[in-house]
């Protein structure tokens, strides 16, 4: 994989490579989708995206972060039709994305109601607090598109004393969903979900 080339530092760390790999992973982009992005910072997903998908829009509301996406951007290889957008989501985000990453959690509510609206098929949000994956998860399950919430931790080794040590990154919660009408809210399919439902009814809503 080619790596991400962050010349310029946005004074908050971009999102790890390692976080980047399972991101991607997530969202599946292809060339034939358009990728929205809420808080663009260093750029680190933005590029990683633009490798990725046919359109890229990109939303930060620091305009010095957004200066510093820009540059980054310049810095590496991209294919994307990339635009930025000084703006503070939802205001600016698109109404045709097929995938949308939230990298923080400012507005996240406003932001996933704008998603189910207009029907965002992947949807992918990072915590790294646990009060706030919590109160997330429960914003995704009251909107019907939560699929999955994953938790990993990554750490790196270093010598110590002529052996190898590790130094541990803060845990990140991912949680990713979908407001796609093709997809249940347990990620299968509507059909799935209707025969899980008239089980229910004839177990008596056991489980």
């Amino acid at each position: 994989m080619t790596r991400v080339s962050l010349p310029h530092d946005a004074k908050a760390g971009p999102t790890k490579p390692e976080v980047r790999a399972v991101l991607a992973s997530k969202l599946a982009l292809t060339g034939a989708d358009h990728f929205a992005e809420v808080g663009s910072c260093t750029g680190a997903v933005t590029i990683t995206a633009a490798r990725r998908a046919g359109r890229v829009t990109a939303l930060e509301r620091k305009a010095g972060r957004l200066d510093v996406t820009r540059k980054n951007l310049a810095a590496n290889d991209v294919e994307a039709d990339v635009e930025l957008r000084e703006a503070e989501a939802p205001e600016g985000l698109p109404d045709d994305a097929d995938a949308l990453f939230l990298g923080g959690s400012r507005n996240y509510e406003a932001v996933l109601d704008h998603a189910v609206e207009t029907g965002v098929d992947r949807i992918v949000m990072n915590v790294s607090r646990l009060e706030v994956a919590g109160a997330a998860t429960e914003a995704f399950r009251e909107r019907d598109i939560l699929e999955e919430v994953v938790q990993f931790q990554v750490s790196h080794g270093y010598e110590l004393a002529g052996a190898t040590s590790f130094n541990s990154e803060n845990p990140v919660y991912m949680l990713v969903g979908s407001a796609s009408e093709d997809v249940a809210a347990d990620g299968g399919s509507p059909a799935d979900a209707s025969a899980a439902g008239d089980a229910d009814g004839r177990n008596g809503g056991q489980r």
